[in-house]
């Protein structure tokens, strides 16, 4: 979409301050967009990686914690749950305080916790150290564009990064459950009902994830330059968060609960309080000095199509996808959990090429247009997936889950370049927050909402992940060419 006058004239002046910008963190000297690329590429897919290992093992680790049904969605929520509350928080110090700084924060603490991670041994620790890993995740996700963007200032350039690293949020995603599921039979401990038996391979699983994390923020060390804002000494939004955070644990809370009984008072209390607390948020934040996320960003076209188009994604695409592999295991296809990574790898992989390679027509067609076209056929993969759930063939699936991975490639090249191109430079970080929040809110709602109609049958979360992805595209399209 063609920049007006007034966001030439922010971006410019964006630029002088960026080039008169004094702060001690800049000795450390220029950036290097290609070591650059590469160090937050691979934190972003140890990341996804960690996000998504625990999809393979849920069955196993739900029988070995002894976790009802009911509580089954925060073994899977625990993380993006704590990403969803902190990436806005994460965004804003990422720009005012220095986004080298906050990447390398996140990636030390998901390394730490990551390891913690290995030693839960009840759904309550494990779900503990999964909201410490979403914080740290928080951190890495939202300074790694910010230094992106900061490294390759715009054009042709920006448009290969922020693809490229789309691409590798698709890695992160296909290798997660890839590593689970080869590392689930190795060595075997404990005896059923301790809390050991059958979790050697999974903990083995976050030694090597905790490992890998480690080592990207010693390259960090060496390879990152300093940036942020010109403006700094900004305080954290801390009602802000708290606020956010408590209509998210509200809002998560009712949908759980709502697998045992949608009219129970209880969840609709919950719902009104997530309501209610909303909209506390939205009032902190047009009073607060230095808000989580400019509530004026919202008036840009380009931000609510970034913004509800990661809403969306994380509904009907990431949520369905999240239980997918259990619902292969456990429904009537009874799937080995190795055969069930490479069929999960087959969608996210699919993704992977896409994202990689879709940044070629970046220059010819409009990102808004990608997010359409990416929820039409990630809709329509999920559709082909149809009755495949309950005990069709193998070859049955794999159209489906093709044509759903070329979907989810399209939204996720598109969505990081959305999310900095539309908005001001100086607040690139904060627009990286602001887009993957959206993400994780709606996967965490999805992830829920899809445990819930899984207990009617998959064909009925699946139906639900189609509809929302038609829904996404119809609302990114407005959200694009109204105005406010």
């Amino acid at each position: 979409m063609p920049k007006t006058a007034t966001a030439i004239a922010t971006a410019t002046a964006t630029a002088t301050a960026t080039a008169t910008d004094s702060s001690p963190a800049r000795e450390i000297g220029a950036p290097r967009p290609g070591a650059t690329l590469a160090v937050t590429s691979a934190a972003t897919a140890l990341t996804l990686m960690n996000y998504t290992a625990p999809m393979l093992t849920l069955p196993a680790m739900s029988a070995a914690f002894g976790t009802p049904a009911s509580a089954q969605a925060w073994l899977l929520n625990g993380t993006p749950l704590g990403l969803a509350v902190l990436l806005l928080v994460a965004g804003s110090l990422a720009d005012a305080h220095g986004r080298r700084r906050v990447f390398l924060l996140g990636t030390v603490a998901l390394g730490v916790t990551t390891a913690l991670g290995a030693l839960a041994g009840s759904t309550l620790t494990f779900t503990l150290a999964r909201i410490a890993q979403g914080a740290a995740s928080a951190a890495v996700l939202a300074a790694s564009l910010g230094l992106i963007a900061h490294a390759h200032p715009g054009g042709a350039a920006r448009i290969r990064a922020t693809g490229v690293w789309g691409a590798f949020v698709s890695a992160g995603i296909a290798l997660g459950p890839l590593l689970a599921g080869g590392l689930s039979g190795l060595g075997e401990v404990g005896e059923p009902g301790d809390g050991l038996g059958g979790l050697a391979g999974w903990r083995l699983t976050y030694g090597v994830l905790a490992a890998g994390t480690l080592v990207a923020a010693a390259f960090g060390v060496r390879a990152l330059a300093e940036s942020r804002a010109p403006r700094t000494g900004r305080r954290v939004d801390l009602a802000g968060a708290l606020t956010l955070g408590l209509a998210l644990a509200a809002a998560l809370t009712a949908l759980t609960l709502g697998r045992d009984g949608w009219l129970r008072p209880s969840v609709g209390l919950l719902l009104l309080a997530a309501a209610v607390l909303t909209v506390l948020f939205v009032i902190v934040e047009r009073r607060v000095r230095a808000p989580m996320i400019d509530l004026a960003l919202f008036r840009r076209p380009a931000f609510r199509a970034a913004t509800a188009g990661a809403l969306f994604t994380g509904l009907g695409v990431i949520g369905f996808f999240s239980v997918l592999p259990a619902l292969l295991q456990h429904g009537g296809a009874g799937l080995a959990p190795l055969t069930t990574a490479w069929l999960f790898l087959l969608w996210s992989g699919t993704a992977f090429v896409v994202a990689l390679q879709v940044r070629r027509l970046a220059g010819r067609i409009p990102a808004t247009y990608q997010l359409v076209l990416g929820f039409v056929l990630s809709a329509a993969g999920v559709l082909a997936l149809f009755g495949a759930l309950e005990g069709g063939s193998v070859l049955r699936l794999l159209p489906g889950l093709t044509v759903a991975g070329v979907g989810s490639g399209l939204l996720n090249a598109a969505l990081p370049r959305l999310a900095v191109d539309s908005v001001p430079q100086e607040r690139a970080a904060m627009g990286s927050g602001a887009n993957n929040t959206a993400r994780y809110i709606g996967s965490s709602a999805g992830v829920a909402l899809s445990l819930a109609l899984a207990t009617a049958g998959p064909d009925a979360a699946l139906l639900a992940s189609a509809a929302l992805g038609l829904a996404g595209a119809v609302v990114t399209s407005l959200a694009q060419t109204t105005s406010r």
